[in-house]
């Protein structure tokens, strides 16, 4: 057993002390010496010694001195040897066949439906992966702890009882025995040391004596007054209030109080002081009272000495030694054992282990649990003393229960949990019945601990009941059903008489619940408070099954069926006896009479609660499905079973479900509504609705038929309405009686009609599944999980629902969201029946609507009639007779005379259409009566008595005639075709009964009756009107559609510049982009840099404010419109998890991004437009709102800006202004001319003064040493300084004032979020983070583009939001340079010169190979313009300066980034050889050469020119792409064709041309040899740079690696796996934790708990959250294992809950894996996942999800 391996570290550590035990265990050794005496004496000597600091222990020292002085002489004593290596022999030599792991709370089971005998066998994780049951239907849940795994139990396996680990002969012992016996000397060794050891740990363990110890525990030394205040574990105190009361009560730190409290809820005690007896006494008294003030009971806290606290202790470590030593050899077990059960000779007292049973409610936790696993490491093991344990355990079951019931902590912790472990093994059950009378005893334990709650009448009235209680009595339910769960194959008298015994027994309760809690209508007044239902109704829900087990089991033998039945009709008889003191009534109705006793239920006390009656009609059903049914008269004679008394209280039950539907209840408040609903519901119907249905079915098979319908009609107290009445005008009361009669017609649908029930009609199980199925179909296509819900679940939680699904269904796959369902077949339409008695009034609406809708879809008429239903068993066959009796008669007619008359308020459409189904039925009988019969033998005449006349007046017509006046009222169309089908078939049955058409009745088949030549033309006709009709109004619709379109296109040619504009915010500017281009190919280049840029396409922007929808066109000059934005930190593209984020961003340097990308700031946008002065008013409204409403929670968080965007409810915390982009358009004349004189050496020199220039006048004239970069002298200062300015210059854009304060409240907040600060507008670091989300933004949405496989351009435009989102941050990050100081920016800007042009390097410039370069671009690009500032006028360069500056700054970023590719490619290894020598490849080698020399051989040579360019390329890529993004919505400049669609080849083309680079990237060197050759030696000569050559350090790779969510295993048993083997790194114990595994980083979490807390700003945050902070940058994605739950977190308060990407064969999620099925990845799912992250959109997804289930506010995300 795994467990028992665990022990050598602790043996050996102890070893080196064992000489020094030696005079103790030769004592020990000495025969004649008194083992227990010396035994007792050397621990009274060390116990006190060792577990002396309980305040404060040190576990491992304790365990040490234990190990030392104690278990080690007692092991050499036991084994007589050295103890490791018997133990190690002993392993060697096999282990038990049985598993016996017992579980762990959290901890997942598997359960085989295929083979396991019921739900309670179970497999642990490590037998399942190892069984056959891994590749059967199996399902996984979490243990509730406490149980106990199953493998090796050939009881509990119907095949595959033992995995591949504990098969005979697995282990690598040769032996066939798997376990090795031990020798005599050992067994005598240990039947002297047990009885001591189990002696000690008993009377330790149930010790009551604080004060004082045993006397042989006692030794002479003088008493020390040393106590602890030990406060005990209970379950109605929370943490909070615990810790509340030791603050108070002894003055203790928080964190004190914690641990304290930590480990009460683990161990059930601690020692929360110590002193003397009188300071501890003092303690207890005021934790005592200190607990009464929060709660309305104390904790318990008991004062006890310091040696008796060690002496418990060590007990309990005992018990440990003994359960390790347990899993050893099965002689242990058996010695252990046979102790354990002995009872002191001429003794009452019980047993030892009766004792600790006895006891175990007094125990604490930590105790309970060593006990629980002694027993389960030992009884349980032997299947002999299993028995025998479980003949203790029921001699003491009544104390155990009631021990249990007024203890208060939770199950698993109880002792009477180990019920299932017994009850359920079927060999022992039956031993259990027979011998012990199991049944009796736990329902008289059943009625023993509920009489608080029986009434004088001996009735169960649960008001006001304990629901802590009650859970508590469930248990004992669920021992009954366990012991119940395998019926037994073999009957003995001894069995049949036991059983019955406990069958009367469970009828006493039944007994008590027949006609519980009744009810009088409520007339007048409203009643005052609600009385509690809920506990009957719960009770009603757990004994549903067992009643039916007690059925199943009394079917399976005759003899015992029939002596049940008579035993339940004569309780059912007792309580029915009650109501005969009133002297009974007459009632007349065509010429029949009723006497009856007078009962109305509106007005008598009625009850819902019959499970006695239930039981007798059950049983009934089973007698006539066995044909028992023969012989009930010798048990029950006819003058005895009085049907009418039996079928008057299910009678009664039905009616006061009409009344209340027929709101005649309305005073009696909702608990009424609700018993009623809980009534039909799928949970307690088959024990209660259903069974009343079957006792009526009973009733109209044993009475006349006239006088069963005339109950009928008293009790529902409708005698009245079918008698000639005065019409009355009360509305209300025609409506009840309308109501009334609709549901008494439907309850005799119902008894004629509903037959699919064994024993009613000859159908099985499966056939009534497969019924059930198919009208919940018929209603609309349902998932697997919504029609299991639907279904009854038998007791072993099966529906049967899979062996039948596949002949009624076909399933259909699900998408990427939602679940796979069932649909219909279509042969099983014609099944449906409309009024199916399990269709609630929404579902049979609903139902016939869409199977009506189908019908007319495939142009057939609506008429719905009943499919023939299957033949009544021989006892039910008189239960048609009703049918076609006078009083039915009578009823029919009554109601079509009335609909035929149009008396409107004495009928309604859902009556006659009840009545026309019930005429249905009628006809189908007999039809198929007289199919199987010949007529003179059939005495079914329906359609006699329907073409009867109801009198002999001169006016009296019969059903038949009413039938056909039917047709002409015209409420009633939509019933037409009904009317038609039933003439059809009263014409047929005339046929038959004529026996005029044999060849048609031969070629009649079901519902579709055949029809004579005269009604077959006349349906023929009515068809083909309909299909004129039909054809008609297509061609209306398909006419007036023309019209429409011809319309619309008139409209959009008249007013077609309105309809571009209303486009262009579509994202339509670069379609007339397009246009344009292919009209005029020459004048429209598609460059973006350079002297050849083509111009900017510039559209009128007219845009719609969501808000106020007025249009307005954006301009400098024009008020502000801004974008709904949301900015937020992100670590979506980092290339190295493990680095460490900086939390606070006050000392941050953010002008430089590490190529690893490690957390970038991210903008996203919604795309939707306000005017900034009415975004401004909105917020503050929901400022205003929030200020209100102080008590409702908020999903965003207002002080940082957050609010949701008023369209789309997307998450946002700020606002983008939208800048319009500036007309520039180049001069080709002008744009060559400064081609001819600036070259990047001239610009070089001319920026290098111009920023020397500023430097002399910063300095005030302080001497600047100019960089190398002029050939020639400096010339005229004045002139060189202002040079810059003579390409070209013009005035910056003038903003208006809304504009510019906008500018400012965005950049703010990238600056308040980016760096974690408080906001600061005058901060130097603002310029730097607004181009760091704007380069970063652009590189998020590249990645995604590139791995979603979409066009670089081509989808943005597709997807407006990007698009509208990146042009205007882009503007903006232009713009917002206006904003800030020029000295400032230029600062900046030489700063990050300085990493391409060494001769600007400072102090903190990072290194080449330390900075992402298109940071760089951005930040460069961006900050240039400053250097056109000057001191009088605010200039900025013109077209033609731009276009070079964009240009060159774009070639030495370019320049630069081709070097860090190819350093870091020289560690790259070819890994094919290829002989390219193409012109890059030789650029490449002759580049490398460079390097070499410049590198001083670092970079090697040797390297292959063709895989030095092959990963240039490739490299590139990426920033290319980047760069394409930002310079188009920089300029506006139309991109190539090539990057609108994917292509790999054409895409780098197309890059090089729009960026003005050479397809040979190398040429770029080349080009500008003479210039770049300096900066090439510098950037060589870098220490970092030479370092990485020289493998000292490692450079980033291009391009960068893709992120992805951590790779899933396909089959979710392999993560369940995983889980059960974390541990949790900052906890000791082998609790199961909730591990977590990270989606982004793959590491696993001890979630929820206290062990893994951080302290992090002084805040403490649980594992999850604190992991999130540094691994997503506060944003992060979780897959709770245990519960197949992804969670989503943002920050420290925020985050929900979203689907797992793992789905059952179904297409289903199975959140708390509540339905077990297997799962596997679903990839379209994590696909799915995987763009949320990378989207940015989990802070979006947290708020939608918050705003529509706001129950999680309850939950303290700060500690997951």
């Amino acid at each position: 057993m795994a467990d028992g391996v665990d022990r050598s570290p602790v043996a050996r550590a102890a070893g080196g002390r064992a000489p020094a035990q030696a005079p103790e265990r030769a004592m020990w050794c000495d025969e004649r010496f008194d083992f227990q005496a010396a035994f007792l004496q050397c621990l009274a000597k060390h116990v006190p010694n060792i577990y002396s600091a309980e305040m404060d222990p040190l576990v491992e020292k304790q365990e040490e001195m234990v190990q030392a002085a104690i278990l080690y002489p007692l092991e050499c004593y036991l084994f007589g040897e050295d103890p490791d290596m018997f133990l190690e022999k002993l392993q060697q030599s096999g282990t038990s066949q049985l598993c016996g792991k017992v579980f762990k709370g959290g901890e997942t089971t598997y359960s085989c439906r295929d083979c396991a005998v019921d739900p309670t066998c179970v497999l642990c994780i490590d037998c399942f992966q190892n069984s056959i049951h891994k590749n059967h239907r199996y399902k996984m849940h979490s243990s509730t702890g406490g149980g106990f795994c199953d493998c090796g139990d050939t009881e509990a396996w119907k095949a595959g009882p033992l995995c591949s680990k504990h098969e005979p002969g697995a282990s690598s012992s040769p032996k066939e025995n798997s376990e090795c016996q031990l020798n005599e000397e050992i067994m005598e060794h240990s039947r002297r040391v047990f009885p001591s050891v189990i002696k000690y740990i008993v009377d330790m363990l149930i010790w009551e004596e604080e004060k004082e110890l045993p006397v042989e525990l006692t030794i002479s030394r003088e008493k020390v007054d040393s106590y602890y205040c030990v406060l005990f574990n209970d379950e109605h105190h929370s943490y909070d209030h615990v810790i509340y009361s030791l603050q108070r009560a002894l003055g203790c730190e928080l964190g004190e109080a914690q641990l304290h409290t930590t480990a009460i809820d683990k161990e059930g005690r601690r020692a929360v002081k110590a002193g003397h007896y009188a300071s501890c006494q003092e303690a207890k008294e005021e934790i005592k009272r200190h607990s009464e003030n929060v709660s309305q009971r104390p904790l318990h806290v008991e004062v006890l000495h310091a040696d008796v606290m060690a002496h418990q202790k060590f007990a309990l470590r005992l018990g440990s030694w003994l359960n390790k030593l347990m899993s050893y050899s099965s002689d242990f077990r058996r010695i252990f054992c046979q102790i354990c059960l002995k009872e002191e000779a001429g003794s009452e007292k019980p047993c030892f282990i009766s004792k600790l049973m006895l006891w175990d409610a007094r125990l604490h936790k930590g105790a309970r649990k060593v006990l629980h696993e002694l027993i389960f490491s030992s009884f349980f093991m032997e299947m002999e003393y299993k028995k025998l344990f479980a003949v203790e355990f029921v001699k003491y079951y009544k104390a155990l229960q009631k021990e249990y019931i007024s203890d208060d902590h939770d199950r698993v912790l109880s002792v009477t949990a180990l019920s299932v472990q017994m009850f359920t093994v079927p060999t022992l059950a039956r031993h259990l019945i027979e011998e012990r009378n199991v049944i009796t005893i736990i329902t008289e334990t059943l009625l023993e601990v509920l009489p608080e709650y029986l009434d004088k009448n001996d009735k169960f009235n649960f008001q006001g009941y304990s629901q802590d209680k009650l859970n508590r009595v469930y248990s004992v339910i669920f021992d009954l059903r366990y012991i119940l769960v395998s019926k037994p194959t073999v009957w003995t008298d001894h069995l049949r008489e036991r059983f019955l015994e406990g069958f009367v027994s469970f009828l006493r309760i039944l007994t008590c619940m027949q006609g519980m809690e009744e009810i009088k209508r409520q007339i007048g007044q409203h009643i005052e408070v609600d009385p509690d239902w809920e506990a009957a109704i719960a009770i009603q829900m757990q004994l549903k099954n067992i009643l039916l087990m007690f059925q199943e089991w009394c079917a399976c033998d005759e003899e015992l069926l029939l002596r049940s039945y008579r035993e339940c009709h004569k309780a059912v008889m007792r309580c029915s006896t009650n109501s005969r003191s009133r002297e009974k009534t007459v009632f007349h109705l065509c010429g029949h009479t009723l006497e009856s006793r007078p009962y109305r239920v509106s007005a008598d006390p009625v009850s819902i609660h019959l499970p006695l009656s239930r039981t007798l009609a059950g049983l009934h059903v089973r007698l006539s499905k066995t044909g028992a049914i023969s012989r009930l008269h010798e048990f029950v004679s006819p003058e005895e079973f009085q049907v009418e008394l039996l079928v008057e209280y299910p009678l009664r039950c039905l009616v006061l479900v009409a009344q209340v539907a027929a709101e005649m209840w309305r005073r009696n408040g909702l608990s009424l509504i609700s018993q009623v609903f809980y009534y039909q519901d799928v949970k307690c119907r088959e024990e209660m609705y259903d069974k009343d249905i079957i006792m009526l079915q009973i009733g109209a098979s044993l009475m006349d038929p006239n006088q069963f319908l005339l109950l009928i009609l008293q009790r529902y107290e409708l005698a009245d309405a079918f008698k000639k009445i005065k019409p009355t005008k009360d509305q209300d009361l025609i409506k009840q009686y309308n109501v009334l009669i609709e549901e008494m017609l439907q309850i005799l649908i119902y008894i004629v009609g509903e037959r699919y029930v064994p024993g009613i009609s000859n159908v099985t199980k499966e056939d009534v599944i497969m019924r059930e199925i198919i009208h919940l179909l018929c209603i609309e296509p349902m998932a697997h999980s919504a029609i299991t819900k639907s279904l009854p679940e038998n007791e072993n939680n099966e529906t049967g629902l899979e062996n039948v699904i596949d002949k009624v269904a076909t399933f259909k796959k699900p998408g990427v969201s939602g679940h796979g369902v069932y649909e219909l077949k279509d042969e099983c339409l014609k099944e449906f029946n409309m009024f199916f008695y399990h269709y609630t009034k929404t579902q049979h609406s609903k139902a016939e609507h869409t199977q009506k809708k189908r019908r007319k879809q495939e142009n057939r008429d609506e008429a719905l009639p009943p499919p023939p239903p299957p033949d009544f068993s021989p006892a039910f066959s008189n239960v048609v007779r009703i049918l076609n009796c006078d009083v039915m008669m009578h009823i029919l007619r009554t109601l079509l005379q009335r609909a035929v008359e149009l008396e409107t308020h004495l009928w309604t459409e859902a009556m006659v259409q009840m009545v026309l189904h019930l005429l249905s039925l009628g006809l189908l009988e007999e039809k198929q009566q007289l199919q199987k019969s010949p007529e003179e033998e059939v005495t079914f005449d329906f359609y006699h008595k329907a073409t009867r006349m109801g009198s002999s007046a001169l006016n009296a017509v019969n059903v038949l005639m009413l039938v056909e006046k039917l047709k002409r009222v015209p409420q009633l169309e939509a019933q037409k075709d009904t009317v038609n089908w039933i003439l059809q078939m009263f014409d047929m049955v005339k046929r038959l009964r004529e026996k005029s058409s044999l060849a048609t009745v031969g070629a009649t088949s079901g519902s579709e009756a055949t029809k004579g030549d005269e009604t077959q033309s006349t349906q023929d006709k009515e068809k083909a009107e309909r299909k004129r009709k039909a054809e008609a109004a297509r061609l209306h619709r398909q006419k007036i559609m023309a019209q429409m379109s011809a319309l619309q296109r008139n409209f959009i040619e008249t007013h077609k510049l309105l309809y571009e504009n209303t486009l262009e915010t579509q994202g339509k500017d670069d379609a007339i982009m397009e246009e344009e281009s292919t009209s005029s190919a020459i004048d429209y280049s598609r460059i973006a840099l350079g002297p050849k840029r083509g111009p900017s396409v510039i559209e009128k922007e007219v845009l719609t404010c969501i808000l106020c929808q007025e249009e307005q066109e954006v301009k400098f000059e024009s008020a502000a419109m801004v974008l709904s934005a949301c900015v937020q930190k992100s670590t979506a593209l980092t290339q190295n998890r493990s680095r460490i984020l900086e939390l606070s961003g006050d000392t941050l340097d953010p002008l430089f991004m590490h190529p690893d990308l490690p957390c970038g700031t991210h903008t996203g946008s919604c795309g939707h437009v306000m005017h900034a002065a009415c975004w401004q008013k909105y917020f503050e409204a929901i400022q205003l709102n929030f200020r209100q409403r102080l008590h409702v929670e908020q999903i965003f968080d207002l002080e940082n800006g957050e609010y949701l965007c008023p369209l789309c409810k997307s998450l946002c915390n700020t606002v983008i202004p939208i800048v319009p982009l500036r007309a520039q358009k180049i001069n080709s004349e002008d744009a060559e001319a400064v081609a001819q004189i600036l070259s990047l050496a001239r610009w070089l020199e001319i920026v290098t003064v111009r920023i020397s220039g500023y430097s002399v006048k910063n300095a005030k004239g302080e001497k600047q040493s100019l960089p190398p970069f002029t050939n020639k002298g400096t010339g005229n200062s004045a002139l060189e300084f202002h040079s810059i300015l003579s390409f070209g210059v013009q005035s910056s854009a003038k903003y208006s004032s809304s504009i510019k304060e906008m500018l400012i409240l965005f950049a703010t907040t990238i600056y308040r979020v980016g760096l974690k600060v408080a906001p600061n507008e005058a901060d130097s670091r603002i310029p730097m983070m607004t181009w760091s989300t704007c380069a970063f933004t652009i590189q998020c949405i590249e990645n995604l583009l590139e791995t979603e496989g979409k066009p670089l351009f081509g989808s943005l435009q597709n997807r407006q939001v990007w698009h509208s989102g990146l042009k205007a941050l882009v503007q903006f990050a232009a713009a917002q340079r206006s904003t800030s100081p020029q000295l400032l920016i230029q600062k900046h800007l030489i700063r990050l010169l300085g990493v391409l042009l060494p001769s600007y390097k400072g102090e903190d410039t990072p290194s080449l190979l330390e900075v992402d370069m298109f940071h760089i671009l951005v930040g460069a690009v961006l900050s240039f313009p400053s250097l056109y500032w000057e001191d009088a006028v605010d200039l900025q360069p013109s077209s033609v300066s731009s276009a070079y500056n964009h240009l060159y700054l774009f070639h030495l970023t370019t320049l630069a980034h081709i070097m860090q590719i190819v350093i870091s490619s020289a560690t790259e290894s070819p890994t094919a050889h290829s002989s390219d020598n193409s012109e890059e490849a030789q650029s490449a080698q002759s580049f490398c050469r460079e390097v070499c020399q410049y590198t001083s051989g670092c970079f090697s040579q040797d390297i292959p020119g063709w895989l030095v360019w092959d990963c240039v390329k490739k490299g590139i890529m990426p920033y290319l792409r980047c760069a394409a993004l930002f310079f188009h919505y920089l300029l506006g400049v139309s991109p190539p064709e090539e990057l609108l669609q994917v292509s790999e080849e054409g895409q780098f083309k197309a890059l090089c041309s729009y960026l003005s680079l050479p397809t040979n990237l190398f040429q770029l060197f080349h080009e500008y040899w003479d210039t770049v050759n300096l900066l090439l030696q510098r950037w060589c000569a870098d220490p970092v740079v030479l370092s990485c050559l020289k493998g000292k350090s490692i450079a980033i790779r291009y391009p960068r690696k893709r992120n992805h969510l951590i790779e899933l295993p396909e089959d979710y048993s392999c993560l369940l796996n995983q889980a059960s083997q974390f541990r949790c790194p900052r906890s000791s114990d082998d609790e199961q934790k909730h591990p977590v595994l990270c989606l982004f980083c793959g590491a696993m979490l001890c979630s929820q708990n206290t062990c893994c807390q951080e302290l992090v700003n002084g805040e403490e945050l649980g594992a999850c959250t604190s992991h999130a902070l540094q691994c997503g940058a506060g944003v992060c994605m979780f897959l709770k294992i245990r519960e197949c739950k992804v969670v989503l977190i943002e920050g420290k308060t925020r985050g929900c809950l979203y689907p797992a990407p793992y789905l059952d064969e179904y297409g289903e999620t199975d959140p708390g894996l509540k339905r077990g099925n297997p799962l596997h990845l679903c990839q379209e799912r994590y696909r799915k996942l995987h763009l949320l992250w990378q989207q940015h959109c989990i802070i979006e997804e947290i708020a939608r999800s918050q705003e529509t289930n706001q129950i999680f506010f309850g939950f303290n995300w700060q500690l997951l």
